[in-house]
């Protein structure tokens, strides 16, 4: 390797490494944004909170590579060409596809690692991920009373207390509502102090009150008239309840499986699968519906019978003679009702095998999109640095100024047109491939566009070449009103 790439390759690593954990850093925030009213107050513990950011920062590699590889482009290539590093090489008679030969061989290894990055591990850590969250919000809160508020956090109780020493954790003042009883008794019970706390477990609730008195309300089936009321004093009492909910069960990752948490080959099989079960399930939905509900004696449907095919031949002349046949009214009624069964027959079973039919096309949409998303992220990888570079070229401004500002402009337009294509496709509106590619499709002439520009040292993006544009022409025009005004005079 030649000097001036490896020049070049150490220009670039600084700043990919810097923007990339940027990156994720800024995607991290928006995730722990997203899910902070699930993770508070629930005493989850670090290795928990750890273990799920690490699969949260897997999950969203496919979408922070990009965007780190189109701004440290344009920072390296901006501040090679702000510290004229780039025109030196370029008056050595360096091309600017020369100078970026090891930054194009190493985004290409990039690219090929992103795909194995999309293809194995963010699967894995998606299935890991759903399983994280189904477990934390399936866990309740932990007990924290609030002065003079009541805590609902257990089933079929609220307990309400109106003070509690951040020291010793006496709570003072104690109110406990109880309907756990399965016979529909509730207790009351009021305390002067007590502890309240969960063993170490969280499988228990233990309870242990002083100088209180408890109240049960006994009731029968003729409560609303019948009731009896149960009350009793105490000095000391300790219970424990039995509690389910406070400690953080584990659940199967493989019970989270869906489009999102397979490979490549995993999606193509569930593709070829579900094909075959949307064209079953639409010809048993349409063809009983036509050939033996709506269509029994049309030839054109189905061969009819010979017991059962009808003479027409003398319709013709009965309509011509004026000579209707009409049914008794209690016929008419018979053949109403018949026919109106049938209908509603019809319509429920059309109905039970269009959803069928409706749930494995929209599994079939899905798992297209992502098939085609895991094939799409080292292309768009490739396209965003081929636009990043010639377009640092041609600013010429290093640091996280403007490159930042522009790397975002064009990473806004690329999600959004994805995440149109992408709502497109799963609606089946569009095809997958044209849906997923369409980012693509639209970037790659720009990037075109921009390695031409670049390459012939085009001032596209320089604002002391628009400012002298402007100038010039405000001398042309004021030239040009000075002749007007002569001639006038």
């Amino acid at each position: 390797m030649k000097t001036i790439h490896k020049f070049v390759l150490k220009a670039y690593l600084g700043p990919m490494i810097l923007t990339f954990f940027i990156v994720m850093f800024v995607l991290l925030m928006n995730f722990m944004w997203r899910y902070i009213d699930e993770l508070v107050g629930k005493g989850l513990s670090a290795g928990i909170i750890i273990e799920l950011i690490s699969y949260a920062m897997a999950n969203m590699l496919p979408l922070g590579l990009p965007l780190a590889v189109l701004l440290a482009a344009i920072m390296t290539m901006g501040n090679l060409g702000e510290n004229y590093e780039l025109l030196a090489m370029k008056s050595a008679g360096m091309s600017l596809v020369r100078i970026t030969q090891p930054l194009i061989i190493l985004i290409c290894l990039i690219a090929v690692g992103s795909f194995f990055i999309g293809n194995n591990l963010v699967p894995y850590a998606n299935k890991k991920m759903y399983s994280v969250l189904f477990d934390i919000r399936q866990q309740k809160q932990t007990l924290e009373f609030q002065d003079g508020l009541f805590f609902n956090g257990i089933d079929n109780m609220s307990i309400r207390v109106a003070h509690q020493d951040p020291q010793t954790h006496l709570l003072r003042d104690v109110l406990i509502y109880d309907n756990r009883a399965t016979n529909g008794n509730m207790n009351t019970i009021v305390a002067d102090s007590g502890y309240i706390r969960l063993s170490d477990d969280k499988r228990f609730l233990l309870v242990t009150l002083f100088n209180g008195e408890t109240y049960e309300q006994t009731r029968n089936s003729q409560w609303f008239n019948k009731s009896s009321l149960r009350h009793h004093t105490f000095e000391v009492q300790d219970q424990q309840i039995a509690m389910e909910g406070f400690d953080m069960g584990r659940s199967e990752a493989d019970m989270f499986s869906n489009s999102q948490t397979k490979n490549v080959n995993e999606l193509q099989k569930d593709i070829d699968s579900l094909e075959v079960t949307v064209n079953t399930s639409t010809t048993r939905s349409y063809e009983p519906l036509l050939k033996k509900q709506l269509f029994v004696r049309d030839n054109s449907v189905l061969p009819v019978p010979d017991s059962l095919r009808v003479d027409k031949s003398n319709f013709r002349d009965m309509m011509a003679m004026d000579s209707i046949v009409a049914l008794p009214m209690r016929e008419k009624a018979q053949v109403w009702t018949r026919a109106r069964t049938m209908a509603k027959n019809s319509r429920n079973m059309f109905s039970f095998d269009e959803s069928a039919s409706k749930e494995a096309l929209n599994q079939l949409y899905r798992s297209k999109v992502e098939w085609h998303k895991k094939i799409s992220l080292p292309v768009s990888i490739i396209i965003f640095f081929l636009i990043g570079a010639p377009l640092g070229a041609i600013i010429r401004r290093g640091g996280l100024g403007l490159p930042v500002v522009v790397s975002v402009i064009f990473f806004v337009i690329y999600y959004m047109i994805s995440l149109t294509g992408e709502k497109l496709a799963k609606e089946g509106n569009w095809e997958a491939v044209y849906g997923m590619w369409l980012s693509t499709f639209i970037l790659s002439p720009i990037a075109v566009y921009l390695t031409y520009k670049a390459t012939n040292d085009s001032a596209l993006l320089d604002t002391d070449w628009y400012a002298g544009r402007i100038k010039m022409l405000q001398e042309k025009l004021k030239l040009y009103i000075d002749k007007l005004k002569k001639r006038i005079k």
